[in-house]
């Protein structure tokens, strides 16, 4: 099982600093979110003081961006961490592609199959030097002269993955993605029944193969834990806050609905709109926490990540700060990374460009 840590994006230095300590760790990528500041800048910093570790957007907001714009930033990161870079894409929700980057929305799951291949097409005229003629329903792209080409690299191909929710996206992710990032509002239930089930769909139907599409579970604030009990208590509380969040979204309430527990969303909605964020957590049964999340100490988290997640994710995303204790951590991360996992590796033997 691979595990994966985010980077600051507030703050280059911090950013830097987390990147090796993840390193030094023994983590296999770090990763970045696209937040209140851009997902680019800080795998650049990271990519600068690291020599190992991948370097990852979880993800860059794909249709604010065109596939030319957002093929050079991934082109860019990759040849210049030495072919560390993967590119994580989201669609993000029809407010925020409207009332905050002002463009258009149409259905993301088909959109996000021509971007995808956009970008791929894009990569492949650079890496081959040949002319660029990419058509969809959603963007053609015929134009890419020499001035606005970079010169092929050689590296190995950059791989793609989409976060993921609905059954639509699940099942592209699947034919389509080389990792399919799965939301961290889940149960091992929903997991198995719901999650893998619909990316299983999506692989069966291209005919490639569950071992090359790599599933990433258990996202920011949903496994915690720390280097005393204070800290795993703090991990506690604020996964509990999480939980509380992501009930009061009706969005999310088809993990609830799977276990029979919508009354439990019904009871949290409210509150957001009431600006009673501080009474969010405190509606959240203690007993199910560990139901939605994982907190626990290092010592534990191995077995607990395995119970979990083992045989239906291939990575795990672990939270630290720049205080952990490197060698606890390092020992928690080598023990979490014997855990076995379907996935072997991206497809293999095509350059940067090529699908």
């Amino acid at each position: 099982m691979r595990v994966i840590t985010q980077i600051p994006n507030n703050d280059l230095k911090d950013a830097q600093r987390i990147a090796q300590l993840a390193e030094r760790a023994g983590f296999d990528s770090v990763i970045t979110a696209e937040n209140a500041h851009g997902p680019f800048l800080p795998l650049a910093a990271a990519a600068l003081v690291t020599d190992r570790i991948q370097l990852g957007t979880a993800v860059a907001m794909a249709f604010p961006r065109s596939p030319t714009i957002m093929a050079h930033s991934a082109w860019d990161l990759h040849k210049a961490s030495g072919g560390r870079f993967y590119l994580g894409l989201g669609a993000q929700v029809k407010a925020h592609n409207e009332r905050r980057f002002g463009v258009p929305w149409t259905p993301p799951a088909p959109r996000m199959r021509d971007y995808i291949a956009a970008v791929r097409a894009v990569w492949q005229a650079w890496e081959s030097e040949t002319p660029l003629d990419f058509h969809s329903d959603t963007y053609n792209l015929t134009l890419m002269t020499p001035n606005f080409s970079p010169r092929p690299t050689g590296l190995a191909r950059i791989p793609v993955s989409i976060a993921a929710v609905g059954p639509a996206m699940l099942r592209l992710g699947g034919e389509v993605a080389d990792g399919v990032r799965l939301h961290p509002f889940s149960t091992r239930r929903y997991l198995d029944e719901v999650s893998i089930a619909r990316i299983s769909e999506g692989f069966a139907k291209s005919g490639r193969e569950r071992r090359n599409i790599e599933v990433i579970a258990g996202g920011y604030g949903f496994i915690g834990t720390g280097p005393t009990p204070e800290a795993v208590a703090k991990a506690r509380a604020y996964v509990r806050f999480r939980i509380a969040f992501y009930c009061s979204t009706r969005a999310y309430w088809d993990v609830l609905r799977l276990h029979d527990m919508e009354w439990l969303g019904e009871k949290v909605n409210p509150l957001p709109r009431q600006g009673r964020w501080s009474e969010m957590a405190e509606q959240i049964p203690e007993e199910l926490i560990d139901l939605f999340a994982t907190v626990v100490a290092y010592e534990e988290l191995p077995e607990a990540i395995a119970k979990r997640y083992g045989g239906a994710a291939d990575t795990v995303l672990l939270q630290i700060g720049p205080d952990e204790d490197a060698e606890r951590l390092a020992r928690c991360v080598a023990a979490i990374q014997r855990i076995p996992s379907p996935f072997s590796g991206y497809q293999a033997g095509a350059p940067a460009g090529k699908n």
